[in-house]
């Protein structure tokens, strides 16, 4: 069962260690959100779809796990040593597009590999929005307007 000492850091003599797909998406979308101008999912089209999914009781976000806001925009695909991201996200108008997705792709890359030992094997990114800088504060309002609809919705 073990040929090569250390082959994987997800496997060893004294068992496997498996994780979830769940992980990894938030590891991602934490990763990409470290990236100054980057709003994950979208801009405020995609917030104002996100407030109304929470009041009238839909699903919002990629995670049914509990993750919060840091899975949104996040897909991911987990295999036993490898994982690939798709990340969807606006980015702060002004800003260069190509400068910032190279950016969190490789902080992406970095954080999964370094964190969950997966080989990150490909971060596709759509930027479906451009953000003017006065939304920010406003879709961050919206952000803790729904994370509270979230907590109240698992307490009933």
């Amino acid at each position: 069962m073990s040929e090569g000492s250390g082959s994987s850091p997800l496997k060893s003599e004294m068992g496997n260690t498996t994780i979830s797909n769940a992980v990894v998406s938030q590891i991602a979308g934490i990763a990409a959100q470290e990236i100054e101008k980057v709003q994950m999912g979208g801009g405020a089209s995609a917030a104002v779809g996100g407030f109304l999914q929470s009041v009238t009781g839909g699903v919002t976000g990629g995670s049914t796990s509990g993750g919060g806001n840091f899975s949104k925009g996040v897909s991911v695909e987990v295999g036993e040593e490898e994982a690939a991201v798709d990340l969807t996200m606006a980015v702060e108008y002004g800003q260069s597009i190509p400068q910032i997705t190279e950016s969190a792709r490789r902080n992406v890359i970095n954080r999964v590999e370094s964190l969950a030992g997966l080989r990150v094997t490909e971060v596709n990114i759509t930027v479906n929005d451009v953000q003017i800088p006065e939304e920010r504060p406003m879709l961050q309002e919206q952000e803790q307007a729904e994370e509270m609809a979230r907590r109240q919705e698992q307490r009933a």
